[in-house]
């Protein structure tokens, strides 16, 4: 596929934008492709970036896609602000020298220092203690920083991309996040839009999980066009992340099978296990299904029910057994049997 070439703001280089590259970016609703042109617009310079975006949306995967396109020859490195302890937050940024602090016993790289002719995604930007912004803004600013410890400032040749699902402007009016920070950091802004809003695309994601899939070899399940109009009746408040629980969920449950209506709003429930008291819609199932497949085989489609029911009694008791044996209504050793038949 041919390349988009665009001319660098504020230089003479030219970045080529594969189109393997955006096309990560699943979807062709009009708010996919204007992500994709945006990302595009992104990668022309090396600005800070904002991505903002609800959990789930693909930050994340934004952020990999605008590293790959700039053309920029360092690594992507990753960090997520909410997982990072507060106390260690620093010395995982900007690295520290032997000796620092108790327990320094050699050199360690920090982060920003690793991303080194690359990019540094700070993830959950939000989070960042109020006390370390001022650091970061220093870095923006000097494109320098100083291991702890240490007296050498070293060149930072790092583009930062943040992305936060939190409203950054009201986090700044209650005086969690430096106003001078957001505005270096929010140069370019990216809104990755909520899968609510681009529920179209949700036939090319399917295929995209279903391509993507790597393990037991196990063919993938088919979506009937009622079960395609449930899921894009869904108001998916996990976004693409959700969707792609809810394809593993119905993998596990139906490798194969064409699957409608009722079974996706099964997977779609809490418990993720298919409704034995729907004795009307089984049947109905069960009538279009011999209708469907000459082949059927009775045995093989109970043992597969009896799979799924065992598995989800196994996820729900964080597989104990003798709990799982209870759900299900069998004898421990009954159920351990039944487990090693399968293969579990």
């Amino acid at each position: 596929m041919m390349a988009d070439t665009y001319v660098n703001w504020g230089g003479d280089r030219t970045v080529d934008v594969p189109g393997v590259v955006l096309e990560r970016i699943i979807g062709e609703s009009p708010a996919v492709v204007g992500l994709r042109r945006m990302i595009s617009v992104a990668a022309r310079t090396t600005a800070p970036v904002l991505v903002m975006g609800e959990t789930g949306s693909g930050k994340e995967l934004v952020a990999e896609v605008l590293h790959a396109a700039s053309g920029r020859t360092g690594p992507l490195v990753a960090v997520n602000c909410a997982a990072i302890p507060r106390d260690i937050m620093e010395a995982e940024l900007f690295g520290y020298e032997k000796g620092a602090f108790t327990g320094a016993s050699a050199r360690c790289i920090g982060r920003i220092e690793a991303a080194a002719g690359g990019t540094l995604f700070l993830d959950e930007i939000g989070e960042m203690p109020v006390e370390l912004q001022s650091k970061l803004l220093r870095v923006l600013e000097n494109r320098r920083i100083r291991r702890l410890g240490g007296n050498e400032e070293i060149e930072a040749d790092v583009r930062i991309v943040s992305a936060t699902n939190v409203d950054i402007e009201a986090a700044v009016r209650a005086g969690q996040f430096r106003e001078d920070l957001l505005y270096r950091l929010d140069v370019l802004r990216i809104a990755v839009p909520r899968l609510a809003d681009r529920c179209d695309d949700i036939p090319r994601l399917l295929e995209a999980f279903a391509d993507g899939r790597h393990g037991d070899g196990a063919p993938p399940p088919r979506f009937a066009p009622d079960a395609i109009k449930a899921l894009k009746g869904h108001p998916w408040p996990g976004n693409v992340r959700e969707l792609r629980n809810v394809f593993e969920r119905v993998q596990a449950f139906y490798p194969g099978e064409t699957i409608g209506a009722r079974q996706v709003r099964e997977m779609l429930s809490r418990a993720g296990a298919p409704d034995p008291s729907s004795a009307g819609e089984l049947a109905c199932d069960a009538s279009s299904l011999l209708d469907q497949d000459e082949s059927f085989s009775l045995r093989r489609h109970v043992q597969k029910v009896e799979e799924a029911f065992i598995r989800a009694a196994l996820s729900r008791t964080d597989h104990n057994t003798a709990a799982a044996a209870r759900h299900l209504g069998l004898q421990r050793t009954t159920l351990v049997e039944k487990m090693r038949k399968i293969g579990i």
